[in-house]
């Protein structure tokens, strides 16, 4: 049995939200999987397109996908990111780009939840299905003024940004001389920034991860600001009217796995591609195995098999990390900074195991993988794009890691 089928929920009681019955998790996964064969169809055009459509992000809405981390206030389930990766997962395994915008965007309701109420408010009192986007390195520059701050600069990777009418983006706030600047995260409505159409990459092509730019200094209400540190340690002001556990786990243990997940995802569409459409055909070259089917080749078949074991071995090691925290903050804990730094750890060698998967499945794919219209080339690109993000880069992650584990101060972040 796969981790696939093994994975299962924990079972969620149906909830009511207003007159509004909250869907389970099982109800959201089937109609999850009901538009994977569309995104499958449509997975050249979303990488022609470089975004993901407008059509599929109404499609997702109105699954009520998006309102899977949304505070039970405006519509939301209040389910767990665990729920959330499931799903993810799930859409994933037809395009990878959309599992990406996807699940980067409903992560963004947890991060907004975690503003302060009336930023809440602000995005989602009258629009209450809105999506968002983020830009998460704090590479914008802000000062304080009366009421708020000024906000200016230029982000890269924002994204599903085309599909969003709000964007968290991170800045240094200047905090005087002699003092160091202090990361804030600022929610910006879409009048106030442009997007710079210079998305044109290798991997991850559908994404539409734009950069965005504000050129002359905007105002933002001090509302919708909230500190970096206060995420990250688990004090987000939004988790005093949100009081689920889910808004007091802290941001980098809950967001870097749903950076992860699409290269699980992405192997696991390949391995179905790979099994179904390539492994029947028979080898075509007039040299040793000429004529064979690809099947017999002891070297597939271990290459389809590690591909197989890491699939299952990404999975539940993003898997554990997500409900270990749930369950300390559950019980009113903090993680500790090594079991901090071991999520992050699990966070990038969940990516790495996929890596290592897809270049070993790629190297038997024939030369026919080398056809755009083959998924096993796309995902090699795709779960290589993956790897080179930061927060879950092998090389980045890992020696923070052992660092750690050597008594040495790590350098990182988490």
């Amino acid at each position: 049995m796969t981790a696939d089928a093994t994975l299962l929920a924990r079972p969620s009681p149906l909830q009511e939200t207003g007159k509004v019955r909250t869907p389970t998790l099982d109800e959201l996964m089937t109609r999850a999987a009901a538009l994977v064969p569309l995104l499958r169809e449509r997975t050249r055009q979303t990488e022609g397109d470089r975004r993901v459509s407008a059509e599929v992000t109404d499609m997702l809405r109105d699954a009520g996908l998006y309102r899977v981390l949304q505070p039970r206030r405006f519509g939301g389930y209040e389910l767990d990111i665990e729920d959330l990766r499931r799903l993810a997962f799930e859409i994933g395994r037809g395009c990878t780009s959309t599992g990406w915008c996807y699940g980067l965007s409903a992560a963004v309701s947890w991060v907004v939840a975690m503003f302060p109420a009336e930023a809440q408010e602000d995005v989602w009192r009258d629009t209450p299905d809105a999506v968002a986007a983020s830009c998460i390195a704090p590479t914008g520059k802000a000062r304080a003024v009366d009421g708020g701050f000024m906000l200016k600069g230029r982000w890269s990777f924002a994204s599903n940004c085309d599909n969003s009418t709000w964007l968290s983006l991170g800045a240094m706030l200047d905090t005087g001389e002699g003092q160091p600047p202090r990361p804030l995260f600022l929610l910006v409505p879409e009048s106030d920034y442009r997007l710079i159409d210079n998305w044109h990459t290798v991997g991850l092509a559908g994404t539409g991860s734009k950069d965005v730019g504000i050129e002359e200094e905007v105002f933002v209400p001090a509302h919708r600001t909230v500190s970096f540190r206060d995420v990250l340690e688990q004090e987000a002001p939004g988790a005093q009217v949100n009081r689920a556990p889910l808004y007091r786990i802290p941001f980098l243990s809950g967001f870097p796995p749903l950076l992860a997940n699409p290269a699980v995802s992405a192997l696991r569409g390949a391995i179905d591609e790979f099994a179904d459409n390539v492994a029947t055909r028979a080898t075509r070259g007039a040299f040793v195995g000429g004529g064979n089917s690809i099947a017999n080749f002891g070297h597939v078949q271990t290459a389809v098999a590690e591909a197989e074991a890491a699939v299952d071995a990404a999975q539940l090691i993003l898997q554990r990390d997500l409900r270990a925290v749930t369950d300390m903050v559950t019980c009113n804990d903090k993680p500790t900074i090594e079991q901090r730094i071991e999520f992050r750890r699990g966070h990038a060698y969940a990516v790495r195991l996929c890596v290592n998967a897809i270049n070993g499945l790629y190297d038997v794919v024939g030369g026919t993988g080398i056809q755009l219209d083959s998924g096993v080339q796309r995902a090699w690109r795709d779960i290589n794009a993956v790897a080179h993000h930061i927060s879950v880069n092998w090389h980045t992650v890992s020696t923070m890691s052992g660092q750690s584990r050597l008594g040495l101060p790590p350098r990182g972040q988490y």
